[in-house]
């Protein structure tokens, strides 16, 4: 079996890999990395939280239109979608950005630092671009200047979608990503592609994975109901703060005990509790919050069903009542393994072999997974450290710190354009 596998892959993976616009592709992008690190400082300046992306939506919008593209906006409320259709036949290619920031105040002293502030939850804030979604705007509309610039040459079409509201919006259900697939934005898709810029990896590198990449995630809510007594007098309650903890204990059994941590890891993490207002008072109920991370949708199962079973079951063994919720938000994003095999040679051609890296499951998340799961998609991470950085004390991502290196722009337009003109290659018409 492996005998006849192993050529086909070798195969299928070298002719997608046989375009002839590469050598075109990098001397464009050459010509245009000053104006991608342009757009992203600008980006970076001027900040705006998921779903109120209004003057970064205008800036991309003009861009694609500047290029001939067709452009449709306030797509999923403030999402930008261009259309470039190729000279020849071919499949449609969907790349895609994510344009919000968060509600973080920057510490960097940078000359495009952000000016902006916001009130988010109730809260005035300031707001950054602390995980990066800057630089994926950019690279995106550099990636439309090289594509537009061959367009006759293209055997195919490039959607490029521009999506708001990645990092989830707290006044809305549905939102980003989720929201742009129920409009219908995937539906002439053939294949997406999608990079996240990431600050623990050097610039100049690539990071992947086959198969499952980032995690599921959801949310825990958990309320466990006693009988409130005197302090004095513990036997006449049912104590739900002991029962919380007994709780929260056995949630540990789960990863030790469950979970086949040979193949994926999960995380089950209790963030808050509530319970109480006096010191001799044991309360009535207490409040747990948290976040699950599984990978898979075999594994998410599991981990959901024994949660509720675990906290269930020790209420009743302690004769409190538990009322479990766990609300479903990002699907696991999964490269499938196929697709991976095919891509991976684009992806080397771009930054050298030696550099593209094969990394654990990352337990983070990232709401792409909604477009994965509707066409066969592809998402890697850019190295956005400097070169010969520790990133172990490097500043992570959602941070006040948080800083890219913008030498690794160049090679994320080169290898989006790579995986582009290669894919339409492979599936020409």
């Amino acid at each position: 079996m492996k005998r006849l596998i192993l050529p086909f892959l070798l195969l299928s993976t070298t002719a997608f890999s046989q375009s002839n616009l590469k050598p075109a592709i990098d001397k464009k992008a050459t010509s245009i990395e000053s104006k991608v690190i342009e757009w992203r400082r600008d980006f970076h300046k001027y900040p705006e939280l998921g779903n109120q992306e209004f003057r970064t939506a205008k800036v991309i919008a003009e861009h694609l239109r500047s290029l001939g593209m067709e452009v449709t906006e306030n797509v999923a409320v403030t999402g930008v979608v261009g259309v470039l259709k190729g000279g020849k036949p071919g499949p449609m290619v969907a790349l895609r950005a994510d344009m919000d920031a968060l509600p973080v105040t920057e510490r960097n002293d940078l000359l495009f630092k952000s000016v902006n502030t916001a009130t988010y939850n109730g809260q005035e804030t300031g707001v950054m671009h602390a995980c990066g979604h800057d630089s994926h705007m950019a690279i995106l509309m550099g990636v439309a200047e090289v594509m537009a610039s061959m367009k006759d040459q293209l055997k195919g079409s490039v959607k490029f979608i521009f999506q708001p509201a990645e990092e989830g919006v707290y006044d809305a259900d549905i939102a980003g990503a989720e929201l742009m697939v129920k409009e219908g934005v995937m539906e002439d898709v053939d294949a997406i592609f999608g990079l996240h810029i990431w600050a623990q990896i050097e610039a100049g590198k690539i990071g992947y994975r086959s198969g499952p990449f980032m995690a599921a995630v959801d949310n825990l809510n958990v309320t466990i109901t006693g009988t409130q007594a005197h302090g004095a007098s513990p036997w006449s309650s049912v104590d739900p703060i002991v029962t919380s903890a007994q709780a929260i204990m056995g949630l540990q059994t789960i990863l030790s005990r469950n979970v086949n941590i040979t193949e994926n890891p999960a995380v089950v993490t209790v963030g808050a509790i509530h319970g109480g207002i006096r010191h001799n008072i044991i309360p009535e109920k207490v409040e747990m919050i948290g976040t699950i991370r599984t990978f898979g949708d075999e594994q998410q199962a599991l981990v959901h069903r024994r949660i509720t079973e675990i906290i269930t079951n020790i209420a009743e063994s302690a004769g409190a009542k538990a009322d479990v919720n766990i609300g479903k938000l990002y699907p696991s994003t999964v490269n499938p393994p196929e697709l991976t095999a095919k891509v991976l040679p684009s992806v080397e051609s771009a930054a050298g072999k030696g550099n593209v890296i094969a990394m654990p499951p990352v337990t983070g998340a990232e709401d792409f997974s909604f477009f994965q799961r509707e066409k066969p998609g592809f998402f890697f991470f850019l190295g956005g450290m400097k070169k010969g950085g520790d990133p172990l004390i490097t500043p992570s991502h959602h941070t006040p710190d948080f800083f890219i290196d913008e030498s690794g722009f160049l090679l994320g337009v080169r290898t989006l354009s790579y995986l582009t003109v290669d894919y339409m290659e492979m599936n020409k018409k």
